[in-house]
């Protein structure tokens, strides 16, 4: 019996590992994530790029807040062109993240996004902080 996972073939192999293995190239995982911001060197700066009220409620720890509205040349300055930028949003149903992924790209920035988002990221059951006013 035919279905529509079998009807089509896999890729052959070579095909299979170029296209899996350039996805990593533009994003990382929440656990890769962790696991790194665990480091005293993670190698990147991480990026919520949510609005400020919503970076307030839970964000991952270290994560710097810039709404991808705001990265501009300028503000980007702060840090040298070679820095590796991760972005995330709220996860796999907010596209925030792409589009300040491809703002840093446009700016001629390294950068991933971090799949998942803060979905992903409790879904994992990570620490998020909190703004004091929102602890209640």
């Amino acid at each position: 019996m035919s279905n529509a996972v079998v009807r089509v073939p896999a890729a052959a192999s070579d095909l299979a590992v170029a296209r899996f293995e350039s996805e990593l190239a533009f994003e990382t995982d929440c656990w890769d994530t962790h696991e790194a911001l665990a480091s005293d060197h993670p190698g990147f700066v991480l990026l919520d790029v949510r609005s400020p009220a919503l970076f307030a409620r839970g964000h991952v720890p270290g994560a710097i807040n810039l709404p991808h509205g705001k990265i501009i040349a300028s503000r980007m300055a702060a840090w040298p062109g070679s820095t590796l930028f991760v972005t995330y949003c709220a996860g796999p149903h907010c596209n925030g993240a792409a589009r300040a992924a491809a703002k840093l790209a446009r700016l001629g920035r390294p950068v991933k996004i971090m799949a998942g988002g803060m979905t992903g990221w409790m879904d994992e059951g990570f620490e998020v902080t909190r703004e004091a006013e929102y602890t209640a």
